[in-house]
């Protein structure tokens, strides 16, 4: 691997709770808007959910891609096609040799609706009606290979499943694949379409999931001392990385530098992280260092900042840990309190926010913190209004932390 080597972003793309594309996600943002809404009423009818609301899409994908795509993808494939598309064609569509260009995109559960809707038509018409993409459509892996179909990305398809840490290791992946020569340009990212009864019944039973039914919008709530649980998203965000010598060679725009990834595994629990925070911190000093910076040079952190009792404490913990005297000049976020929590897009949805934040010089505030956690009252949360980034040569981080105990922080660097 050349350690010297650059890698940037160059394009974004992304549909949310929030909004059909990045730009839009990213307004919305600024403006404080939940993504929270009802649930189906035939849905609450059927299973008597205990949760009565999600952050769904804001866009619905049949408004952009052809009946056919629709037909042959599964949603989370779907989410992930719109986005790639987008963020290819904001960084100028470039002309790259298929074996210079490389997909990598991950997903927490992958085709949940394809598998969960054909097992019940096996249940109800028998195996002579099962749809014949069925299996193409359902494997985690099918998002990567349609981008890959889609821009005839030759160098590899590539999908981490590593629950809520899927989409920003795949985007690490992708950074040191080129890094390593592998691939000249990426399209890289995370996708997600878990809303679907099952979930939302599984993560509720493991009181994961925010029950303030009377209050949707109002529920995601990092930090707050009367936080109950996260609002679960879906969709997908993408970035197109290259090196800086490919990027500058074509006149790309860049919007940061993809300066390190850092990756653990907790090996504590299946689902909880260890409350301790080491090996959480050893994923962000390992980003850190790799970018070549000190903890004194990161001015921020997007948190993953799910809005659990237990997980916004033991980041915390674990950021403490890390960054030791330093912690005091770290602004902190929490974009789930609009976004909600996109599973497997999670952690690629808020490197993107990351991205645009060093580029516009702002970080967005998190919203519905009326009364902080008086474990967290002495961190530098931005809460209140929207913070201005300092001019000159800045980073800044984003934390992804997944079921199975993975543990991903992404350092990125203005431009």
């Amino acid at each position: 691997m050349s350690a010297d080597k650059r890698v940037v972003i160059t394009g974004l793309g992304a549909t949310t709770p929030v909004g059909g594309t990045a730009p839009q996600t990213w307004d919305a943002l600024l403006a404080g808007t939940s993504g929270a809404k009802p649930l189906p009423q035939e849905w609450l009818d059927r299973y008597e959910l205990p949760v009565t609301f999600a952050a769904s899409l804001d866009q619905d994908p049949s408004e952009v891609l052809a009946k056919v795509e629709v037909r042959r993808m599964d949603p989370f494939s779907q989410y992930a096609m719109i986005a790639a598309r987008e963020a290819w064609a904001d960084a100028g569509t470039p002309d790259i040799e298929p074996e210079r260009l490389l997909a990598a995109i991950g997903t927490g559960i992958g085709g949940v609706h394809t598998l969960l809707a054909q097992y019940d038509v096996l249940k109800e018409k028998g195996p002579r009606r099962i749809y014949p993409l069925t299996v193409p459509m359902l494997m985690p892996n099918a998002a990567s290979g349609v981008v890959s179909l889609e821009f005839k990305a030759r160098a590899g398809a590539h999908t981490a499943v590593s629950a809520c840490a899927s989409g920003a290791e795949s985007m690490g992946m992708a950074a040191n694949m080129i890094r390593e020569g592998r691939a000249d340009m990426a399209i890289a990212g995370g996708t997600e379409a878990a809303i679907h009864p099952l979930p939302i019944a599984g993560f509720a039973a493991a009181h994961a999931l925010s029950k303030r039914n009377d209050d949707p919008q109002g529920a995601s709530r990092p930090w707050a001392a009367d936080r109950d649980g996260f609002l679960l998203g879906e969709g997908a965000g993408v970035m197109v990385l290259e090196s800086y010598e490919h990027a500058k060679a074509r006149g790309a725009k860049i919007y940061a530098e993809f300066a390190s990834v850092g990756m653990t595994a907790d090996a504590y629990h299946i689902t909880a992280g260890d409350p301790e925070g080491e090996t959480q911190a050893r994923a962000m000093n390992e980003a850190i260092e790799s970018a070549g910076l000190t903890p004194s040079d990161i001015v921020h952190v997007n948190a993953h900042a799910t809005s659990t009792p237990v997980g916004d404490i033991a980041e915390i913990t674990s950021i403490k840990r890390a960054f030791g005297d330093a912690v005091g000049g770290v602004a902190l976020t929490g974009t789930k309190s609009m976004t909600g929590h996109l599973l497997g897009a999670a952690g690629a949805i808020e490197a993107i926010i990351l991205a645009q934040t060093l580029h516009e010089r702002v970080i967005p505030r998190t919203i519905n913190v009326a009364e902080v956690d008086p474990q967290i009252s002495d961190m530098d949360l931005v809460t209140d209004e929207h913070r201005k980034l300092p001019d000159g040569d800045i980073a800044a981080m984003s934390n992804a932390f997944g079921f199975g105990g993975h543990n991903i922080a992404v350092v990125l660097k203005s431009v």
